[in-house]
Order: structure tokens, then C-alpha cells, then sequence
């Protein structure tokens, strides 16, 4: 596990946060955090710290909800 420095397109703050893949210098990645506030062009993420970003720069990824069932399952006697 180690820390790496994170830039974002727009911010000009490096990040750092804690790595538990391999990444190499350069290589892009992925992060999730909550929206706490969409402005006209801007975007900004709770990632630890709020970082505000362009808004082409971010992905909308929806939090998984299990299927709804409309029968409760039924365990087979032993």
C-alpha cells in the first residue's frame, strides 16, 4: 500500500491519496467520491478533501441497488 500524488485536469492542487493497485506515472484512473455541488461548468467531489473539477472531466456512476423481490425466498427444509 502506498500513497501516490493525484492531479485533476482543472484543479491546481496536487492530491494524494492511499494506492492499492499498481499505477504507473501517467496512467489514468478512476475515482469515486459523493457530488456535494454542481456549478455551470464545475463539479465538486468529496474525495477526503472537496475537489472542484471541470465538469467534462467527471463520470456519473450510480450507486448499486439490489433487485427488488416481489416473493421472499424460501429455504428447503434439511
Amino acid at each position: 500500500m502506498d500513497r501516490v500524488s493525484v492531479s485533476f485536469p482543472g484543479y491546481d492542487f496536487p492530491h494524494s491519496m492511499i494506492d492499492h493497485t499498481k499505477v504507473n506515472r501517467g496512467q489514468q484512473i478512476d475515482l469515486k467520491g459523493e457530488v456535494t455541488r454542481i456549478d455551470e461548468d464545475t463539479v465538486t467531489i468529496e474525495l477526503g478533501p472537496l475537489v472542484t473539477v471541470d465538469r467534462d472531466k467527471v463520470r456519473l456512476v450510480e450507486k448499486y441497488r439490489p433487485p427488488n423481490r416481489r416473493k421472499a425466498l424460501v429455504v428447503a427444509p434439511d
